[in-house]
């Protein structure tokens, strides 16, 4: 087998001697994240509520993963348990990639207190209770570590009827740019990543509904989801994922507290 050329080797796996934790690593974005920071080299933490999905994922990625279910993200103590597991296997985690989140849907009048809490305990105090867990390793890393959030446009701009979201994601963009000023002079990096409408269960089960309360055809209603899209389509999971492998290679190295929007032009940040 011929040596490989020093000069090669890092543009193949970028992120070779990383430890990567992708929260809600179980399906979509989150599972895409995780076989692509993998595909670069990373040992890849994949972290979730679920065990079978996690697993599932595991089996098709290969070596170099650890599978830690039981990771939610609203509960310090849960989140402690799983980063010690996962520094067991791999050692400090250098990226982090906050992926976890969810996103009901109701009119602001119909929006409960019990759902709003759910949705800014599970997106936006998900987001702080993890990074705060982690930055210990990221800190003790400093150059060449990174902090990954994935937002959402619903942080960069409104939607109707889902205002809990809305306000959520505008928080991790808040949270983002501040800490990116906070670990400058650390050499860590934090940024975030807005998709829009992305091909996911989530938004296939919204079709779905679409469909059975409605009876509009699955077009009809797949076009609630495009019709914003400039490019009139849905994002893919992995054009997602690519955005976050840049973000967390060493040609990011002076990107910092930016919200990058995944969108086909529906938002254009100025």
């Amino acid at each position: 087998m011929p040596t490989p050329d020093p000069l090669v080797a890092p543009l193949m796996a970028p992120l070779k001697g990383h430890h990567a934790l992708v929260t809600g690593a179980g399906s979509g974005i989150g599972a895409a994240i995780a076989r692509t920071l993998a595909a670069a080299g990373a040992r890849v933490t994949l972290a979730g509520r679920r065990l079978e999905p996690l697993e599932t994922l595991a089996a098709e990625i290969g070596a170099g993963v650890h599978v830690r279910d039981g990771f939610d993200v609203t509960r310090p103590a849960a989140i402690a348990v799983g980063l010690e597991a996962a520094r067991a296997a791999f050692g400090p985690v250098s990226i982090l990639v906050n992926n976890a989140g969810e996103a009901p849907s109701a009119p602001f009048e119909k929006t409960t207190g019990e759902m709003w809490a759910q949705v800014i305990g599970v997106d936006l105090t998900g987001v702080f209770n993890v990074t705060q867990a982690v930055l210990p390793d990221l800190k003790a890393r400093g150059e060449g570590a990174r902090i990954v959030n994935v937002a959402s446009t619903a942080g960069l701009t409104g939607y109707a009827y889902v205002s809990a979201y809305c306000a959520a994601k505008h928080g991790v963009i808040g949270l983002t740019r501040a800490l990116a000023l906070e670990l400058a002079k650390k050499g860590v990096t934090v940024n975030a990543v807005c998709p829009g409408f992305t091909d996911t269960p989530i938004i296939r089960r919204a079709i779905a509904t679409i469909v059975e309360k409605t009876g509009r055809s699955a077009d009809e209603a797949l076009a609630e989801f495009t019709t914003s899209n400039p490019q009139g389509r849905l994002v893919q999971p992995q054009e997602v994922a690519d955005t976050v492998l840049w973000l967390a290679s060493p040609g990011a190295a002076s990107v910092t507290g930016q919200a990058i929007a995944v969108a086909g032009g529906e938002i254009m940040a100025g």
